[in-house]
């Protein structure tokens, strides 16, 4: 009951990317549209929810700390990596700070999201749609390993991906674009 009122709902917002994709039976168009806009209000919730220059300056502490960790190690230096071990505990604070800062927007956007892949693996058209790679792009983007995890289903053309492993390029794809021009840096 409830899930097909959610489903209708976001039938009437994806709906008209639908109906203007190109294909509607085999609806790359739409499965790439919505993969961006799923990308956008992720990156959109880091942007807003996460302290970027607390998290680069945190990044930046952890990295010396490894770096003197590696250079004590290397060194042999026992005082070194005593004192080290000790300075440890501080950057596991830091280190859980970091964290946590990663959990705000995913909390914020995973019911969201879950709600939205849902529609997608029970849409008619969408759930059946096969996307034909280039040959290249199959191979470097490793999609045969995939498909030891996700099976294709059988009479499927060569070098073909479903609509979850289309959703994942672009949604990745996206994602980078969006994180470069609302100045993210990587998490």
């Amino acid at each position: 009951m409830v899930l097909n009122i959610i489903y209708n709902g976001l039938d009437i917002i994806f709906g008209p990317f639908l109906a203007l994709d190109p294909n509607p039976q085999n609806p790359i168009f739409t499965i790439f549209v919505i993969a961006t806009l799923v990308a956008f209000i992720i990156t959109l919730a880091n942007k807003l929810l996460v302290n970027q220059e607390r998290l680069q300056e945190l990044r930046e502490e952890m990295q010396e700390f490894q770096q003197e960790v590696m250079e004590a190690r290397k060194s042999s230096d026992v005082k070194a990596l005593e004192e080290l071990q000790e300075k440890q505990m501080e950057f596991m604070d830091k280190q859980r700070e970091m964290m946590t800062m990663s959990f705000k927007p995913m909390i914020v956007t995973f019911l969201p999201i879950i709600l939205v892949f849902y529609w997608m693996a029970q849409h008619p058209h969408i759930s059946k749609a096969t996307i034909i790679l280039p040959q290249v792009a199959y191979y470097v983007l490793l999609v045969p390993i995939w498909h030891m995890f996700y099976k294709m289903p059988a009479g499927s053309p060569a070098y073909a991906i479903g609509w979850l492993g289309w959703y994942i390029l672009c949604s990745f794809a996206m994602s980078q674009i969006f994180r470069k021009f609302m100045g993210l840096k990587g998490m």
